[in-house]
Formats: C-alpha cells, structure tokens, sequence
C-alpha cells in the first residue's frame, strides 16, 4: 500500500476537513473530501476507501447535544457500511465534534457493545474552552496512531469533551485494556481521568477532543518558532496510522513538513 486513500467527512457544519485533507496528505496519504449526503448516496465509497476522518466542527449546530444528529444520520443510512469498514480494521479517526459523533454511535470504546458505557459530556466549567493544552501518550495502550510518542502539544476548541462513564469500573477496564491513549497534562474540562481521547480494542479506531489537523506544522503554533516548516505535534498520529498500514514499524526522524515520508505525493 503506497498510498493510503482516506474519505474525509464534510457537510451537515463539519468546518475542518481541508485541513483534515492537508494532514493526511502531508503524512503521505490520499485524501477525499466526501460530503455525508453523497457518501449515504455511494456507501460503496467506504469498502474501497482505506480509512475514514470524521473532523471537528459544529454538525447540525449541536442541536440535541454535539454530535447528535450526525450521529443518528450516520447510524441509520450507512449503517452496516459504516460498522463494516470497522470490523474490517480500517483505521478512523474523529476529532472533537468526530469524537462525539463515534461516542453517541456507540463506536468507542466497544464497536459491538450493546449499550453505551461512556459518554461526552458539556465541560466541568459550563464554559467554551479553547486554549492549547499538554498531552501525555500512553506508551502501553493499543492505540496505532499514537504509537511511539510520549508526549503532545495540540490545541483545543470544545463546549462538550469531558469524558465521563457509566460506572467507575468501565474506567478502570479501559485503562487496563490499555483503550485510553491520551490524558490531558493538566485538568482542563473536569474529564474522567484526565481522558483526552479513546481508542477501541483493535487500537484502529481513535477518537480524541484535541485537534491533531491544526498543528501539522510550526507555523500554527500559538506561539510560532522560528523554523515555521518543522513539523507540528499533530502530524505525528497520521504520519504513525499511515506507517502501519503501509506495515512499516519504524518511527522516522524529525523533519520538516514536506520532507521525507511527509512529502505530499507528486509534491
């Protein structure tokens, strides 16, 4: 696999997925950008696609709770097409309001669960949060896109990312199924744990509040460094889920965007 093909998720008030696109393609993969209406009309696209982003945004508006109703559209016309492309280990990714939507399909953090154990819930302080925070990588979870890291810098934009469950014991398992890959650094939204993000049992599956597709490179960072084309911390999870599905297992070294394994195809 050369080149990876990743559907990247638009419509319905999705308003990151050109730099969802650009991320995937600066970490060496294909990318379409597929409104949801038209991938309902062509479910197809998802058995021939080798991923799936969901990006951040305001779906619907956040009526009924974020990620609601995409959640529902989703559940309802893609159905087995959808689930299919999850049971076939395909790896997917939702940010922020994508988190969301895979939390209230029931899709993290058991795919085949017959209730939903966690949810995403509005932050501790009632308040919008968006701020840049620290993350620390769980170097023992399943999770393939992160993989070999210890540590992040991402920003975040968010009303509802605390996660809270059903019961203690469901934290706990997670924890130990090695499902919880991200912590926050520092408590930020009065999440369970300090979680940040979740993965599924397979590792294939990630969702995560924090926005990897906004910090590929320097020149975005809050406080921009000098070499503006080094890589950003964001970068780093798709240039690792591409890696294995290209089933290569090392971690290539620090470079700039647009050199090496990031380099845009025909770029």
């Amino acid at each position: 696999m050369t080149q990876p093909k990743f559907l990247i998720l638009s419509g319905d008030g999705i308003n990151c997925e050109r730099e969802t696109a650009r991320a995937v393609e600066l970490a060496g993969g294909s990318a379409e950008i597929v409104h949801v209406n038209d991938l309902i009309d062509a479910p197809e696209k998802l058995k021939i696609a080798d991923g799936l982003t969901i990006p951040g945004g305001f779906s619907f508006g956040d009526e009924l709770g974020s990620g609601q109703i995409l959640a529902l559209k989703i559940r309802h016309k893609l159905g087995d097409a959808f689930f299919d492309m999850v049971r076939a280990q395909k790896p997917v990714i939702g940010i922020c309001n994508g988190f969301q939507v895979l939390m209230k399909m029931g899709l993290l953090p058991y795919p085949e669960g017959d209730e939903r154990v966690a949810a995403l819930a509005a932050n501790e302080s009632g308040a919008f949060i968006d701020r840049w925070v620290g993350l620390d990588v769980n170097t023992d979870s399943v999770c393939k896109w992160t993989e070999g890291l210890n540590t992040l810098r991402l920003p975040i934009r968010h009303g509802e990312g605390r996660v809270v469950f059903s019961d203690d014991s469901v934290y706990e398992t997670l924890k130990n199924n090695g499902q919880i890959p991200l912590t926050y650094t520092e408590d930020v939204n009065g999440s369970h744990g300090r979680i940040a993000g979740l993965t599924d049992p397979t590792g294939m599956v990630l969702g995560l509040m924090p926005h990897p597709e906004a910090f590929v490179h320097r020149g975005t960072d809050a406080a921009p460094q000098r070499d503006i084309a080094e890589k950003g911390d964001g970068i780093l999870l798709f240039e690792n889920i591409i890696r294995v599905m290209r089933g290569h297992e090392k971690t290539p070294s620090p470079a700039k965007v647009g050199e090496g394994e990031a380099r845009v195809a025909g770029g």
